[in-house]
């Protein structure tokens, strides 16, 4: 009983301890001078916890309290942010054991491999850069490095890739974390620059010259120098969050030294890059519009300098920031016909500083016919019979089109809705008039294999892909453009033992505007921008009100009077927003602003 008494009393102890409030006091410096006063402040207090203690200290440090907020255990590397996790672990339960594949068990994934330190201590138990991790992607992670993958050789469930790195000058093969934990994972492994700025030549450590190693064989600036900028680059770009806090003060609880990166993030480029670029490019200058059609006008100007380099450059429309190029010519797209845009540009620089606007320059669309209308084409209706046998299916869409599919079964759903699934066949629309703007679809793969691509096709030209993973993603391919009477296909599979069901499939139309004077052009939206949660129209008569968010889908439908002509509009986030406004048969489509 002494024992376990005076064990409470440790924990007791280690769970009321907090961040003191003068711990930064001594990091008066800048540079690697500043590094070695963290240094100093992080090895104090440091008690090594043993590497079985981590599974406990993952009980605070790595609870899900942000997400399904369902005390599961964080898994950076299996968490889907914007959904369901495709599988989860409870704390203490699965601990690996041996695996085969995903959702088979976790273990515990060092950032910093330890290979590269022969598993000595305090490193190899360091909460603070080990985290739990499936097993099975911590063994696919390896001990590669951390980076940048755009064709990647394989794909976990939650989107995290393996590949040839494509970020810096290091092109070997690299692992990429989803966004989410970019910077969680960036500042863990700057605080292992820091904690253990002495040992990288410790007895035991690999040379800095190793395979894999992102050392760079110094103290002070400790990895490489495409790594730093990597670290840097996912550090702004990932800022600190609620969560990211709430480890460190569970980390520090558990081992008694925290993460100054997570408390002062300002540290890090006052460490390794001190002389940061707060200098903003010089604004563009002689922008023109040109060239309008219906729904397109041709921009050019002259490139703006910079004291480092300028990366690309912000297209306002109307005052909005609508699309970045690194070019000194665009076109602006997806616009209405015979209406006045007007245009201004600014440039930025890696260090994200803005350039001021450059002139305006307005130009008028013309009005020849050839513009986009919007509609959506809802389909899958009818789906055949629930089978579990793969082959050729038809069945009547939404619109009374007939749809085929071949190697197909329909014993799958997503979200309780039957849907198709394809293996090495193809899903074909019916035959539709009014064109194709653009393209949404959801996907899901289904019982085993890897992520891959199907191919899209309007009347036969590849047009996009659609790509699919383990977890339900919905799809848009945008700006296909295609007028007249279209087919779509899609088919392809970039990997045909694979299983992928398809639903929810929807498009917006691209057909000819009417040459007919439209009453309804003369209609406004007030306020636009909107920063309130309602919007009103100047109207004398009854008019029908659809608003669809960016992918199209339907968010708000409501009929107004011209006594009450007003929406409220407090359900929808912020973004930009597509108003299509009908009455007597005409129709026109506005954009709205959500601020």
């Amino acid at each position: 009983m002494k024992h376990i008494y005076l064990y409470f009393l440790f924990i007791t102890a280690l769970v009321q301890a907090q961040i003191p409030s003068n711990y930064y006091d001594t990091a008066t410096g800048t540079g690697y001078t500043l590094k070695t006063q963290l240094y100093n402040i992080v090895s104090t207090g440091h008690v090594d916890q043993g590497y079985g203690a981590l599974y406990t200290a993952y009980q605070t440090t790595h609870n899900d309290d942000y997400y399904e907020n369902d005390d599961s255990v964080l898994d950076f590397y299996s968490e889907n942010p914007s959904g369901n996790d495709s599988y989860f672990y409870t704390h203490g339960n699965r601990q690996c054991g041996s695996y085969d594949s995903e959702n088979d068990c976790y273990n515990r994934e060092h950032l910093f491999p330890q290979g590269f330190f022969d598993q000595n201590y305090p490193m190899r138990s360091d909460v603070h850069h080990v985290i739990p991790s499936d097993g099975y992607v911590n063994n696919r992670r390896s001990n590669y490095q951390f980076g940048e993958v755009s064709s990647p050789t394989w794909t976990s469930n939650n989107g995290s890739k393996i590949g040839p790195n494509t970020f810096g000058s290091y092109s070997g093969t690299v692992f990429e974390p989803i966004d989410e934990f970019k910077g969680d994972i960036a500042r863990a492994l700057l605080y292992f620059a820091v904690r253990y700025e002495n040992n990288w030549n410790d007895s035991g450590w690999d040379p800095h010259t190793d395979n894999n190693n992102p050392l760079n064989g110094t103290s002070d600036q400790f990895y490489e120098d495409w790594y730093i900028d990597l670290l840097l680059d996912w550090h702004a770009n990932d800022p600190v969050v609620q969560a990211e806090i709430d480890r460190n003060n569970a980390a520090y609880n558990f081992q008694g030294n925290a993460n100054p990166f997570v408390n002062h993030p300002e540290f890090v480029n006052m460490i390794w890059n001190p002389t940061a670029d707060t200098q903003a490019p010089t604004a563009p200058t002689n922008l023109v519009a040109s060239n309008p059609t219906d729904n397109t006008v041709d921009l050019n100007w002259t490139a703006s300098t910079d004291n480092v380099a300028v990366t690309s450059y912000d297209i306002y429309v109307d005052g909005v920031n609508t699309f970045n190029t690194a070019n000194t010519s665009f076109t602006a797209t997806n616009l209405s016909a015979n209406t006045n845009y007007c245009f201004t540009v600014k440039a930025k620089d890696a260090a994200n500083n803005m350039s001021p606007f450059s002139n305006q320059d307005c130009e008028m669309t013309t009005n020849n016919g050839s513009g986009s209308s919007e509609c959506i084409n809802e389909t899958f209706a009818n789906i055949p019979a629930s089978s579990s046998s793969y082959s050729n299916r038809n069945w009547t869409g939404d619109n009374g089109g007939s749809w085929s599919a071949t190697d197909a079964r329909t014993d799958q759903d997503i979200n309780g809705s039957t849907a198709i699934t394809i293996r090495n066949g193809s899903l074909t629309t019916p035959t539709v008039s009014g064109g194709i703007g653009s393209l949404t679809v959801t996907t899901l793969r289904v019982f085993s294999g890897s992520s891959g691509t199907f191919n899209l096709k309007v009347n036969g030209n590849v047009v996009g892909t659609i790509a699919y993973s383990d977890a339900e993603q919905t799809i848009t391919v945008p700006n296909i453009n295609v007028t007249g009477n279209i087919s779509v296909v899609i088919d392809g599979n970039s990997t045909g033992s694979n299983r992928v069901i398809f639903d929810d499939l929807s498009w917006t139309c691209y057909a000819p505007l009417s040459t007919g004077t439209n009453e309804l052009k003369r209609l406004s939206i007030y306020p636009n921008p909107v920063k309130d949660n309602a919007i009103y129209f100047n109207t004398n008569k009854a008019i029908d009100i659809k608003i669809y968010d960016i992918l199209g889908k339907l968010v708000i439908s409501k009929s107004v009077l011209p006594n009450s002509a007003y929406v409220d509009i407090s359900n929808i986030n912020k973004g930009i927003y597509l108003v299509k406004i009908s009455s007597d048969n005409q129709s026109i489509t506005k954009k709205l602003i959500r601020q």
